[in-house]
């Protein structure tokens, strides 16, 4: 004797909705909420100390920046992938800019042996794969960071950490499937 097909029955007392619809609205309703946030946190708190917002704004910007130290480290030790990483590069430098970080920083011009002299050469990269790798790295840390940031601090800085974010987990993809 064959089984009868699996019923849909709805969920609850909404007839018709079924489980997949509801999950798909649930979705769809936590990635509005995140540009729905009010702008109300991106003023200094009552007793004078910057906001969850500034804060945040100024910790993007010195992690963009210091992954722009970071390009300026592998390129200096490896010149070979100036052209590979020089655009990945440009992009930390808006994301700093973006974040409210100095002005442009110039595309590095030292060479490799000017560059032990950086407070980060006890950490230089062995190799261009390491050099490749410890970048992926560093991008994929800012792109958890960020992401996580995203709930607590206002709907513009939102969107603006969401979309660097974003950019960032290109450039890890990029630093890592474009070298096979």
């Amino acid at each position: 004797m064959p089984f009868p097909p699996p019923s849909h029955t709805p969920l609850g007392t909404f007839p018709g909705l079924r489980r997949r619809t509801l999950l798909a609205s649930s979705a769809a309703g936590a990635v509005l909420l995140v540009g729905c946030t009010t702008e109300s946190d991106s003023t200094a708190t009552s007793a004078g100390s910057p906001s969850v917002a500034e804060r945040t704004r100024a910790r993007a910007a010195r992690d963009s920046t210091g992954l722009v130290q970071q390009y300026d480290a592998a390129i200096a030790a490896f010149p070979v992938l100036a052209e590979r990483l020089s655009e990945l590069r440009a992009e930390a430098v808006r994301h700093a800019e973006a974040f409210g970080g100095g002005g442009p920083t110039p595309t590095p011009t030292t060479t490799p042996t000017s560059a032990s002299a950086s407070p980060s050469a006890s950490a230089a990269p062995v190799s261009e794969q390491d050099a490749l790798a410890g970048l992926a790295a560093a991008e994929r840390t800012l792109v958890d960071r960020r992401t996580r940031a995203l709930l607590e601090v206002p709907g513009e800085l939102a969107r603006l950490l969401a979309s660097v974010a974003a950019s960032g987990a290109a450039h890890v993809y990029l630093l890592t499937e474009g070298s096979k």
